[in-house]
C-alpha cells in the first residue's frame, strides 16, 4: 500500500507542477483560472492521500473546506465574467 500512496503523491505533485506552469504561462485570464481550479483540486487530492497515509481523518475536513473554497472561487469568477469581465480603461 505504501508504494501506491507514494506513486500517487508523486504523480499528483507532477500534475501540480504542470498546473503551476499553466497558471504562470496562461495566455488569457480564463486559462489561468482553470489552472488555479486544477491546482486546488490537486491540493485536495494530495490532502486526501496524506489523510489516508497517516490515518488522520480530520485532514479530510480540511480537504472538504479546500474544495468548497475552490468552488466558491470558480463561481465568483463566472459571475465576474458574466458582468462584463476585465476592462481596459
Amino acid at each position: 500500500m505504501s508504494t501506491v500512496i507514494l506513486s500517487s503523491l508523486v504523480l499528483m505533485s507532477l500534475a501540480l507542477c504542470l498546473a503551476f506552469v499553466r497558471l504562470y504561462i496562461g495566455p488569457s485570464l480564463p486559462d489561468r483560472v482553470v489552472a488555479l481550479e486544477l491546482f486546488s483540486s490537486m491540493i485536495v487530492g494530495i490532502i486526501g492521500v496524506v489523510a489516508i497515509a497517516t490515518d488522520v481523518p480530520s485532514l479530510l475536513d480540511v480537504a472538504i473546506v479546500m474544495a468548497l473554497m475552490a468552488f466558491m472561487a470558480a463561481i465568483g469568477f463566472a459571475r465576474f465574467l458574466e458582468r462584463g469581465g476585465p476592462r481596459d480603461d
